[in-house]
């Protein structure tokens, strides 16, 4: 297992009088000279560097206390997850997979040289712990294709210690400014070293590394597109995080995938549908692999909660013995099975197709047309649809076709949910106001799908425990229980229906 740093730190330029005095900062109570380390790194990207174009250093660093692999990831301003692997001679696969949905099929081969002279001290407290760690850096960068431009500078690193309040670095960064030092202009040494080792105009042709920003939008396809680009984006960005298995990663993947499908789908006057529905399959394929393990872990949680709700008194047999061992009965292999997925050329193939559409987009006629008319209108419509799925559930009598009902009506929401999204930058605070209402319903319809699948989930159970000479007295209590809670949304479905439909006549939807 890769070991996972967070790096909070911040770049200064620097000229040759090196480092202003410190000592002056408060909470500083020592600067203690670390003397000076000299590293060594080679960083990988791809030939037209999509690496650098994401923000993300992949690279191979000898010298220093933390030799090895260090792939970078950002996570907000001046904050990024150092992934490191031990040093080898070939980039480590945990590293290639994590960067695998935007290299693809390309090679990753050495663009970038710095050695560097680390001039190091450390920041210490009144306790002698560890605030910080500031260095002045003598980098000498050599571009290790293109011809092998070459460039030097100096520059200023101060990086927290790990648990350190980032306050702390603002009065260190007023210390600094205070002596004529400033931000550094670059986001990291790799992103200097590419600009600054960059063949001239009159050599070779420049290189793209990113692409051009977005101009704002204006007409209805700028809007519609704005939004798909970022669900593309938030897809690209997760891809490391689920691979890690990290926290709600795989339902926010999950959610950027319906948020294109429903685009693509309430939009169609915008996207030419028989482009995007195709797309569209793709995104169900992948939300459905990345929903396996994800629908059981909101049952498993709903099960747990209600279990625990439970007097000692009503609890017969090995009742929460049983939901562990159905809980578990996939996660075994479910990692290998999701990176899987994520590694296959089915999945990669999609990613191409979500950048083809984002450079190309298959814009109809009403993609011109003014936003207010032409999303205000799709808007509108999935509205429409909503409204009749959910008076249909409300008149349907209890049972089954109510149930189908509220899960279709469900699904309408979420996808009008997305349309006001995307709507909000144009239509402002009725599309904002839309979005909310319909998050709310949302909530309260899929409060009542949980209840009708985890009653399916009990029954399965107790037809297992029933089967093993178990009793299967307590999965008949808990499932009273959850007739009461679907009853009970049924009951407030009313009065927060005609709600909305209150909220969505005032702001005109």
């Amino acid at each position: 297992m890769a070991d996972t740093q967070r790096e909070i730190e911040r770049k200064y330029e620097s000229d040759e009088s090196g480092l202003p005095d410190l000592t002056g900062v408060a909470g500083v109570e020592a600067v203690i000279d670390k003397g000076v380390a000299h590293l060594d790194a080679v960083y990988y990207d791809t030939a037209d560097e999509r690496l650098a174009a994401a923000s993300l250093t992949l690279r191979r660093r000898t010298g220093g206390s933390d030799a090895g692999w260090h792939l970078k990831v950002p996570v907000a301003p001046g904050v990024r997850d150092e992934i490191r692997e031990p040093l080898s001679d070939t980039v480590p696969r945990t590293l290639a997979g994590l960067v695998r949905a935007r290299v693809r099929e390309a090679e990753l081969q050495p663009v970038v040289r710095l050695r560097s002279d680390r001039d190091i001290r450390h920041l210490v407290g009144a306790d002698g712990a560890l605030l910080a760690e500031v260095s002045v850096d003598a980098v000498r960068a050599e571009r290790l294709t293109d011809g092998g431009g070459t460039a030097q500078w100096t520059e200023i690193e101060v990086e927290l210690a790990d648990g350190g309040d980032p306050v702390f670095l603002d009065k260190v960064e007023k210390r600094l400014r205070k002596a004529g030092v400033r931000p550094s202009s670059s986001a990291s040494k790799l992103a200097r070293a590419l600009a600054e080792t960059r063949p001239s105009a009159s050599g070779k042709k420049k290189r793209k590394t990113s692409a051009p920003a977005p101009q704002d939008p204006v007409t209805a396809g700028d809007h519609v597109l704005a939004y798909v680009r970022a669900q593309r984006d938030a897809i690209l960005e997760l891809d490391p995080a689920v691979r890690q298995d990290a926290y709600d990663s795989v339902h926010r993947m999950r959610v950027a995938t319906r948020r294109l499908r429903s685009t693509f789908r309430s939009y169609g006057k915008v996207l030419d549908r028989t482009v995007t529905d195709p797309i569209g399959e793709e995104l169900k394929w992948l939300a459905g692999e990345l929903g396996v393990d994800r629908d059981r872990e909101v049952l498993t949680e709903r099960l747990t909660t209600v279990l625990a709700e439970l007097p000692d008194t009503l609890i017969s047999g090995p009742v929460r013995t049983r939901l562990d061992t159905w809980a578990g009965a996939r996660r075994g292999g479910s990692r290998s099975r999701l990176i899987g997925v994520l590694d296959s050329e089915r999945y990669l193939t999609l990613l191409d197709t979500l950048d083809a559409l984002v450079a190309e987009p298959p814009l109809l006629k009403d993609a011109a047309g003014a936003p207010e008319k032409v999303i205000g209108k799709a808007v509108r419509k999935d509205f429409g649809k909503v409204s009749a799925l959910v008076e249909e559930a409300i008149e349907a009598p209890p049972g089954a076709d109510r149930d189908l009902a509220l899960h279709e009506a469900r699904k309408k929401a979420k996808r009008t949910r997305y349309a006001a999204e995307a709507a909000t930058p144009a239509l402002g605070g009725p599309a904002r106001a839309l979005a909310k209402s319909m998050k709310s319903l949302t909530s309260l319809l899929g409060e009542h799908q949980d209840s009708v699948m985890v009653r399916v989930t009990l029954r399965e159970l107790s037809a297992v425990a029933h089967a093993a000479g178990e009793s299967s007295f307590t999965y008949g209590v808990l499932y009273g229980r959850e007739e009461q809670r679907a009853a009970a949304v049924e009951a407030a479905l009313p009065e927060a229906w005609a709600e909305i439909v209150a909220e969505g006549s005032a702001a005109g939807a």
